[in-house]
């Protein structure tokens, strides 16, 4: 099979919303091969503990590149304890620097509780305007749940959740088996 002729994998949403003090990270548990699923519970949203400060994580795309980049993170948060904008940076440099790391196809959203980014190949650590953000196959769709669910008296969590109830009925690559966590700041 060509390269271009492969379906490629697809199925994951993670979204990160911040309300009350709190920061919810959830993501479903999808992955998918053409029209296949391939797994339905699969866990991609981590809890890590670099240095004795806790980050939630979330990850989209290659599981494989995603655990590269996750360990990546903990090595920075370990040589900067309790800075993760600072280790997010140093982490997008080398992703956009080192010629291995260009080639890893994933995306993250972490958080400590009081900081929330979005962190790419591209050399990206994004701060959402709005206090939500998502990533992967059904990302816009919970985004724009989640945006619109911000001015209602739902807390992060109950925001992050129907938010990927909405995105999982509308995105095929999207499923309701959620891993859900929180960190406070």
């Amino acid at each position: 099979m060509a390269d271009n002729d492969f379906p490629g994998w697809h199925g994951t949403t993670i979204i990160g919303v911040r309300k009350g003090g709190k920061v919810v990270i959830a993501g479903d548990g999808q992955v998918s091969l053409g029209q296949t699923v391939i797994k339905g519970t699969a866990r991609k949203v981590r809890r890590i503990s670099p240095g004795g400060y806790d980050v939630v994580a979330g990850f989209a795309g290659s599981t494989a590149d995603a655990f590269t980049l996750l360990e990546r993170l903990e090595t920075k948060l370990e040589a900067t304890p309790g800075q993760l904008q600072r280790a997010s940076v140093e982490l997008a440099k080398d992703w956009r620097t080192d010629k291995y790391l260009q080639k890893l196809e994933a995306m993250l959203i972490v958080s400590d509780g009081k900081d929330l980014y979005v962190i790419t190949g591209a050399g990206d650590v994004l701060e959402p305007e709005h206090d939500v953000t998502a990533i992967g196959s059904g990302g816009n769709y919970a985004l724009a749940a989640g945006r619109a669910l911000m001015d209602t008296d739902k807390d992060a969590e109950e925001i992050a959740r129907a938010a990927m109830a909405i995105a999982a009925d509308i995105c095929v690559y999207t499923n309701g088996n959620l891993t859900v966590e929180t960190i406070q700041a």
